[in-house]
This record gives structure tokens, C-alpha cells and sequence, in this order.
């Protein structure tokens, strides 16, 4: 098969029916080259169930995997790209909540070879005023601390060839972010927009306290950004303390502070406080690198490469 597509599915027992039916209209659009690769993550319901009973009759080649437990997005998704064995690979929710043009888009894209890695970015959603609130704050503090080339409307679906695939799967980090890691792989890059739909089916289990999870491990996965906080903050307080230290000495000398030991005391507790910060600052600096190191990440990656040996 041409065309592998990627379906985590949890608690997604209620949309599975009309995913189907969805997923055979796609197959016919990509004349019959679609491979599936359902990737179930410990969901708590029927969803391996029902989908194993339809497995046979499905008009399309498709594969049916089961994490033994709960792992997340993220490792349902890479689990699903060391299964397929097309040449090109898309993601898609089970939620039909991304239409299913989008998908044939990110195929078409591909197949002429005009990028090695499509992005779907949201540029409106059909969510409650809630949902799209609280996901514009969360995409718009990860584009500013975390990923800056990070579209407006965030990432939820992407595409991409084998040679990007290969490069994805090398990286095993735990705890990390999918969607930064895309974009810190580089390759040749194209983005999608498109509106999301509104949720018909099921809840989503994208949680609030999911969201906060995601973002700290995408901080602490891909930013020195606190340590350098921590850093400026110590060196500010440095210099301020300083300056106040010698506010409360002339005090002292010029006979307005009379209670004894109380300049000495507010002294060292200015200084001190504030060079603890700055060294926490610089210790952080040197454990972020050993870090860094220890994720394995390649220096550099080749995306292209031509030769002339003539000799």
C-alpha cells in the first residue's frame, strides 16, 4: 500500500461506526492504496472489541494494535508509524473532527514530493467559546516559550514521507512533545489550514490537567527558558540588593537605623538571597546541557544529499 493513516483510538467506541464509513469513502479518493493502522491505548471500553469483529470485512487493508495499557498520543502515534508499511503516513483522530479532505491533502502534498512533512493547523474550530478560549491561550504560551514557528491555531494532525518517518521514530525520549519534536526535525515543511469540526460523537479526553502535563514536559523537554529566567532574576536581585544594601549602610551610619544588628542582618539576607538565585541559575545551566546530552538527539540530520565521484 502507497498511503498508511494513523488512528489512535481511547474511548472512541461510540465514533467508530461512522469512523469507518468515513475511512471508506477516503480509501475510494486514494484508488484503493489506503492502508489502516488502528492503534488502541489501553482504552478502558469496547473500542479493540468492535474493532477486531469488523477487521475482516473492512474494504481496505488495515492493521489492529493494543497497548497493554494507557501510554498517550504520543506513543500510540509512533507505535502506529513503526507498524505502517506504506510509503507515505498521515495522523488522524478518531474524533472526525478533522474533514477528511485534509487527509487527501496531506497525500497529495506528499506524493509530489513538495515537502517531506505536512502540518494541519487549525485556522477556526467549531468547539464551545470555552474549549477554543482555553486552546488559543495553550497554543499561543507554546508558540512563545516553547516552538516559535508553531502556527496560530496549534498542531493536532500531521503527514509525512518514509525518510522523515525513519527520523521521527530514532527519537526515543520519554515524556516529551510529538509536535515539538516535529518541528525541531526541520525537513522541508508545509502547512495545511483547516476549520475543524464540531464534535458530534463522544467527549474529548483532552483534559485541562492534560493540557498543563503537556506543556510542562514540552518546557522542560525543549526549553532552558526557566533556567535562564532563574538566572536573570538572581542577577537583577544581585545588583538590587547591592544598591539597597548600601541604602540601609548610609541609614545605619547616618544614625536613622538605631536598632543594633539590624543593618547587618537585612545585608546578608539581600546579598545572600539574591546570589543564591543567580548561582541555582548558573547550576541549572550546567544540568540543562548534561540534559540535553543525555536525550540522545541527533547533531545534525541530512535531508538531502548528491555526489559526483568520478574517480
Amino acid at each position: 500500500m502507497k498511503y498508511s493513516l494513523i488512528v489512535p483510538l481511547y474511548k472512541n467506541e461510540a465514533s467508530i461506526p461512522e469512523l469507518l464509513k468515513a475511512l471508506t469513502h477516503l480509501n475510494k479518493k486514494l484508488n484503493q492504496e489506503l492502508e489502516l493502522v488502528f492503534v488502541v491505548d489501553g482504552s478502558p471500553d469496547q473500542s479493540y472489541a468492535i474493532l477486531a469483529k469488523a477487521l475482516n470485512d473492512l474494504p481496505f487493508s488495515a492493521q489492529l494494535l493494543a497497548h497493554s495499557r494507557n501510554f498517550g498520543a504520543f506513543a500510540a502515534i509512533r507505535t502506529g508509524l513503526i507498524a505502517a508499511k506504506g510509503e507515505y503516513y498521515a495522523i488522524m483522530a478518531a474524533d472526525l473532527q478533522e474533514p477528511l479532505e485534509l487527509i487527501k491533502t496531506f497525500f497529495t502534498s506528499l506524493n509530489d514530493r513538495s515537502c517531506d512533512v505536512v502540518i494541519g493547523t487549525r485556522i477556526a474550530r467549531e468547539d464551545p467559546f470555552l474549549s477554543r478560549l482555553s486552546s488559543n491561550i495553550f497554543w499561543s504560551l507554546y508558540k512563545h516559550f516553547i516552538v516559535a514557528d508553531m502556527p496560530k491555531g496549534g498542531v493536532d494532525v500531521f503527514g509525512c514521507n518514509r525518510q522523515f518517518r525513519d527520523q521521527l521514530i530514532l527519537l526515543e525520549e520519554s515524556r516529551s512533545s510529538l509536535i515539538a519534536l516535529i518541528f525541531w526535525l526541520g525537513f522541508r515543511r508545509k502547512l495545511v489550514g483547516y476549520e475543524r469540526q464540531k464534535r458530534q460523537i463522544g467527549k474529548s479526553s483532552w483534559t485541562l490537567n492534560k493540557k498543563i502535563e503537556y506543556m510542562m514536559d514540552s518546557i522542560f523537554a525543549f526549553t532552558d527558558y526557566p533556567i535562564k529566567l532563574l538566572t536573570r532574576v538572581g542577577a537583577i536581585g544581585s545588583f538590587l540588593s547591592v544598591a539597597l544594601g548600601l541604602v540601609v549602610l548610609l541609614a545605619r551610619l547616618s544614625g536613622k537605623i538605631a536598632i543594633p544588628g539590624y543593618t547587618t542582618t537585612t545585608i546578608l539576607v539581600l546579598i545572600l538571597g539574591a546570589f543564591n538565585l543567580f548561582g541555582l541559575g548558573l547550576v541549572g545551566t550546567y544540568a540543562w546541557r548534561a540534559y540535553e546530552n543525555s536525550k540522545r538527539r541527533p547533531l545534525s540530520i541530512i535531508a538531502l544529499q548528491f555526489s559526483n565521484e568520478k574517480f
